[in-house]
């Protein structure tokens, strides 16, 4: 049974038919080969065949032929074999590494091999290539002393000797020796020096040297870029009369107060109500540029003083009737003008450095005054017994006081850190108030006041109140702030008017004769009212293409007279527009910039 059972076992396994029918001899198979087809032994001693079915496998020792070493060590304990130390590393590469950055590196830029420098050579070297522009070549062996050691600027290295900063170069010649004159001793003898001698080889002739001339010539070209040439000579002045008759049949000027307008125009009475504009009524022409300020005559306020940027051309336009112009009065563009208390005489300053004093009827200039700085704003005191004295806030962070009689600075008041912009008189006209570019205001007496917090802007226009209780500064943050005109001068928090764009231009601000209402224009070129109590904004006009620059109001109790006027800047519209508002019995005027250059009654 086993021969046949063993041979069948072949069978199964052989690969062709011939075999499966062969018969295998019984006495050719490895017996070890069936044991585990043989039956088992009956008895108490009986032994298991081991199979071992596991493949053979390489074991780690028989693979290895050698101790790997981390790429990134730095030292080991032991003396590895060359085959060790300069193996391949194991492990698939990355195919996406370009070749700098599968180089070996040790740093995030390359591979920095170390070296011994010592920290003094080390700064020697890089002084000198700081300072001549070579250094040793930190590959080369220093004892080498050739132009291939060197690196930068090697004809340099060359020509110095390789001479590095620390290293004494070519001897000071010696010192200068002086003329000797006499004893300390001998104070009666005239021929004692002392230190104040001469040098041996000092020369006593004042022409420059060469070189001393070439940078005198250098200087002066630089100060005449500059423009600090000689003193510009002021503007000729001249008037012309837009008007066929100078005086009436009476023999009054234009500055006669009209009286057969139906209101009384010489009262200052306060009215007891305003209105607000409705419409406009009449345009007036005459600037070629941007209008920069705008004044209305004292009290009557029949007459408009208008200064613009058209080579500082001055008007003076009557509202009814009347139409004067003063052209070329200053050589550039004129910047502020202020009238006296009787408006018999007003001041103007420009660009050009002068302030002007001109005679309001016939137009001839009656004074000139400068201090070589551009005055960016002029004032009148407006006490009645010191007319003869004004104000000028300077470019150069002064405040100037002249006297008209004398043509002579009489005061300045110098604490100002940034060109002054305006002068305000307060307190019965005791004191007056100053805004700058220092984001400060400064109220000046015996004392000064300052006031300034880190959130003030700068304030470019400030308009004292008609009952002289406040002071309304347009501030650069596109708000109007009220400060008290009277003892502390403090901000009044809860009279803080928004809602316009400023946009960094100087616009006028202006109350009502009655104090129920504050205007200003803005940089849209619109005309923005707002109600005093309430800082509410009540109404907005749109008066120009462009900036608002100037808006004034003027109420009379006759008949109740409202009149507003307000100027334009930096647009192409540079008229004067009147317009409307409703009052108790009759309409009033509104005078603001337009773009035609002629002069209409």
């Amino acid at each position: 049974t086993t021969s046949k059972m063993a041979a069948t076992f072949v069978s199964y396994w052989s690969d062709s038919d011939n075999e499966t029918k062969s018969h295998v001899n019984p006495e050719k198979v490895d017996p070890d080969a069936l044991a585990h087809l043989q039956p088992l032994k009956s008895g108490k001693t009986m032994s298991l065949s081991v199979l071992n079915s596991a493949p053979e496998v390489a074991v780690k020792e028989a693979v290895e032929t050698g101790v790997h070493l981390d790429p990134s060590l730095k030292e080991v304990t032991y003396n590895p074999t060359y085959e060790t130390m300069f193996a391949p590393e194991f492990g698939p590469v990355n195919p996406y590494k370009s070749k700098r950055m599968a180089a070996p590196r040790n740093m995030l830029s390359g591979y920095a091999e170390p070296a011994h420098v010592n920290n003094f050579m080390f700064e020697q070297q890089r002084r000198t290539f700081s300072t001549f522009g070579y250094a040793l070549d930190p590959f080369v062996d220093t004892s080498q002393n050739s132009s291939s050691s060197y690196i930068g600027a090697v004809d340099e290295a060359e020509k110095k000797k390789g001479l590095t900063v620390f290293e004494v170069g070519p001897k000071k010649t010696d010192k200068r020796k002086k003329v000797q004159g006499g004893e300390a001793n001998d104070i009666d003898i005239d021929n004692y020096l002392g230190p104040w001698a001469k040098y041996v080889d000092e020369k006593d002739g004042a022409k420059p040297s060469e070189v001393e001339q070439k940078e005198l010539d250098e200087i002066t070209a630089k100060r005449q870029k500059k423009g600090r040439n000689g003193e510009e000579a002021p503007a000729a002045e001249k008037t012309i009369l837009h008007v066929k008759d100078a005086y009436d049949y009476q023999g009054r000027s234009y500055l006669h107060v009209p009286q057969d307008v139906g209101i009384n125009r010489r009262t200052a009475d306060i009215p007891d109500k305003c209105y607000l504009p409705k419409k406009q009524i009449h345009v007036w022409s005459g600037h070629t540029k941007g209008v920069s300020a705008i004044r209305l005559f004292p009290v009557s306020g029949h007459l408009l003083l208008s200064c613009s940027m058209d080579c500082s051309l001055i008007r003076v336009l009557d509202r009814i009737t009347v139409s004067v112009s003063l052209p070329p009065g200053h050589s550039k563009a004129v910047r502020d003008i202020c009238f006296n208390n009787t408006g018999s005489q007003y001041m103007s300053a420009a660009y050009d450095r002068y302030l002007k004093l001109w005679d309001t009827e016939t137009g001839q200039c009656i004074s000139r005054f400068t201090n070589r700085k551009v005055p960016y704003c002029v004032k009148f005191n407006p006490d009645e017994d010191k007319q003869n004295l004004f104000v000028a806030g300077m470019s150069d962070k002064m405040i100037v006081q002249w006297d008209v009689r004398t043509g002579e600075v009489v005061q300045e008041y110098d604490r100002h850190l940034g060109a002054v912009n305006t002068i305000t008189f307060v307190d019965e006209n005791r004191r007056f108030v100053s805004t700058s570019d220092d984001k400060s205001l400064r109220v000046w007496e015996c004392s000064i006041k300052y006031i300034a917090e880190p959130s003030m802007h700068s304030m470019p226009a400030v308009t004292l109140s008609p009952n002289g209780k406040w002071l309304a500064c347009q501030s650069m943050d596109n708000q109007i702030l009220i400060f008290g005109a009277q003892n502390r001068f403090r901000l009044n928090k809860k009279k803080i008017f928004k809602g316009h764009m400023v946009a960094g231009n100087a616009c006028q601000v202006d109350f009502s004769p009655d104090m129920s209402y504050v205007v200003s224009g803005d940089a849209d070129g619109k005309l923005n009212i707002w109600d005093w109590k309430t800082t509410k904004l009540y109404h907005r006009i749109k008066a120009h293409d462009k900036v608002c620059i100037s808006a004034l109001l003027l109420g009379q109790t006759d008949q109740t007279l409202g009149l507003e006027t307000w100027g334009c800047r930096g647009t192409p519209s540079h008229n004067l527009m009147a317009a409307g508002i409703q009052s108790c019995f009759n309409s009033v005027y509104i005078s603001t910039p337009s773009e035609e250059g002629t002069l209409v009654d």
